[in-house]
């Protein structure tokens, strides 16, 4: 084993978070060595290439909403940062269905019954939803009804993790999907933002070749400003005293090194950071670890001897007959990523777990398996395809699975108290957060280490909305929606259905008195019509008494009625309302992955 030169800093990961926290620093003139297990920059958003065909590990869209990500892609890339333009569709029981959604498309996709049928369970899970939503089937279900859950989120969903959505938490989908308040709709409904923001659902910015060519030129700036980036470099133990971090040990093709620092920044799976310590954790927290889980992809790349299979960047394959989860088309992304125009690359997408019976399948079955699933959903022929490569991607996604947030408290609670030591990152922090998020960490690592305020690296993403927002302020906002509770309060049926009851009767008892009270040859005829409706009753003093009881049981069903009837209309309204403000979600939900 070596000595390699330390350095103050040092990153563990050259994925997003690490290199954009190593960036930071190097141009800050601090001293900064990122180590990286792969022979590749990028991490989860790497592109790899094939006889000089280039492929996205899983297309990542370039959108942020946060300033400083924006900024550094641009710098960074400059004129081979470019706009593209948007299109996907869904491939569902044989049918393509254009995504976003389109109503006419999804109508005739569906069929008119089930498109009916879809609307009626969407207003029944409107009017008596699941009171806890500790499931991502519940919490979909709330929100779309149970047809629309079964027909376009169960079966993808299912694929992508690999457990039931009875089993996958709630959080993961809040977390990817933000949720609307009634606020939010009403504001949305009644007040215009000040200008129109393009989405990533019209267009979004990509590198010319993919996104490595992006974490390339970031590990090319960071060597250039004095910086430190060691491929090939797996750290395979952390060493510590108490809670200080004073090195760590990684194996490459040379042997072993130690690389010795002041302060540390790990983009590395948390659980294996917590498995490598030396000395080890306690017993309890290794075990937590271990029972953090991720789910693991590999992509089957394609070349197709036609340039334009479909117009489609991606398309997201929801039928369960076959094992596909998504095919992204190269070409469409940029087209530049392919060097023969006379050819298209494809990139099946097939979701499973580290070692199982879909990972552990040869190149050449897994090519074939390829090449038959794309002819069965009819988007090219076997015989078109001339070539092919698999890429496996491990570790892509953390779990939330039901007990994930009791193992991954217990974890964090023991990586919080290392004084010279921040985990960052998609698989830092065992967290789903997308390309940008993985950035800010990075940034806000750094930021930490000047001292003065903390930045709380678990929170990024869990509180601001994201893909959406509506321009208004929090207190115009709160000032709507109380002009609203105000103008439109609920009725409340029983009081209302007294006071209507008591005012009934009491009017009904004083009418037929007030004709007994004035006598006559016949004592109150147009009145006494309501013994043909009302058995018992008659205009007369004891009669006067049962008519008490008739008016306060009319009035109190007429009350109760009324109140119901408009509690329902209002509450429908407004979940028409909620519908149209929550249409991103619905146009957003494939972006879970």
């Amino acid at each position: 084993m070596t000595v390699a030169p330390g350095a103050r800093h040092v990153v563990i990961g050259a994925g997003p978070a690490g290199l954009t926290a190593a960036r930071e620093l190097a141009r800050q003139g601090r001293p900064v060595v990122v180590l990286e297990q792969a022979g590749i920059v990028g991490g989860l958003a790497r592109t790899e290439s094939y006889k000089g065909f280039h492929f996205d590990m899983g297309g990542h869209r370039f959108f942020t909403k946060v300033d400083e990500v924006q900024k550094i892609w641009h710098e960074v890339l400059g004129a081979d940062f470019r706009r593209r333009p948007r299109l996907s569709r869904i491939y569902y029981d044989g049918r393509f269905f254009h995504y976003p959604l389109k109503p006419l498309n999804a109508l005739a996709g569906l069929g008119l019954w089930r498109a009916v049928l879809v609307m009626l369970s969407y207003l029944r899970w409107q009017l008596f939803p699941y009171k806890e939503e500790r499931t991502f089937e519940q919490w979909v279900t709330n929100r779309f009804g149970r047809r629309l859950f079964l027909t376009f989120f169960k079966a993808y969903t299912e694929k992508v993790w690999g457990i039931p959505c009875s089993e996958l938490r709630a959080e993961w989908a809040a977390q990817r999907i933000k949720d609307l308040s009634l606020r939010s709709a009403v504001v949305a409904m009644f007040i215009k933002p000040g200008k129109t923001i393009k989405t990533l659902i019209e267009e979004f910015d990509y590198p010319r070749l993919g996104p490595g060519m992006m974490w390339r030129a970031a590990a090319d700036e960071i060597r250039r400003l004095g910086g430190a980036v060691r491929l090939e470099a797996e750290v395979t133990a952390v060493r510590r005293s108490g809670w200080r971090v004073d090195s760590v040990v990684h194996a490459g093709p040379c042997g072993e090194a130690v690389v010795a620092g002041e302060q540390f920044l790990s983009s590395m799976p948390v659980t294996q950071l917590v498995l490598r310590l030396e000395p080890p954790a306690p017993d309890a927290v290794r075990e937590a670890a271990r029972r953090l889980t991720y789910r693991d992809f590999l992509t089957v790349c394609l070349i197709v001897d036609r340039p334009d299979p479909f117009p489609d960047n991606w398309i997201y394959v929801h039928s369960p007959e076959v094992k596909v989860g998504r095919i992204q088309n190269f070409r469409s992304w940029s087209p530049d990523m392919v060097p023969d125009p006379a050819k298209a690359s494809l990139g099946l997408e097939y979701f499973c777990s580290e070692g199982d019976a879909l990972w552990s399948l040869p190149d050449e079955a897994l090519i074939r398996l390829g090449k038959d699933e794309l002819e069965r959903i009819g988007l090219a022929r076997a015989t078109e395809i001339s070539d092919g490569c698999v890429f496996r991607v491990s570790k892509a996604y953390p779990v939330y699975d039901a007990d994930y947030r009791e193992h991954l408290d217990t974890v964090r609670a023991f990586v919080d108290r290392f004084e010279n030591l921040q985990t960052i990152g998609r698989n830092g922090l065992h967290r789903y957060n997308n390309q940008d998020h993985a950035m800010l960490t990075g940034l806000l690592a750094v930021r930490n280490l000047e001292g003065g305020v903390r930045h709380d690296l678990w929170s990024v993403n869990t509180e601001p909305e994201y893909h959406e927002e509506v321009g208004v302020s929090e207190a115009e906002a709160a000032v709507l929606e109380g002009r609203i509770t105000e103008i439109f309060p609920r009725v409340d049926g029983l009081a209302l259905g007294a006071a209507t009851g008591v005012v009934a009767g009491a009017l009904l008892w004083l009418a037929t008195l007030a004709l007994v009270w004035k006598g006559g040859p016949v004592v109150g005829p147009t009145l006494g019509l309501l013994a043909q409706f009302l058995p018992g009753y008659s205009v007369t003093a004891a009669g006067s008494i049962i008519g008490l009881a008739y008016g306060a049981l009319g009035g109190f069903v007429a009350g109760w009625s009324f109140a119901v009837i408009r509690n329902l209309t209002l509450l429908l309204s407004l979940s028409f309302l909620r519908r149209r403000a929550q249409r991103h979600l619905l146009k957003r939900f494939l972006e879970l992955v």
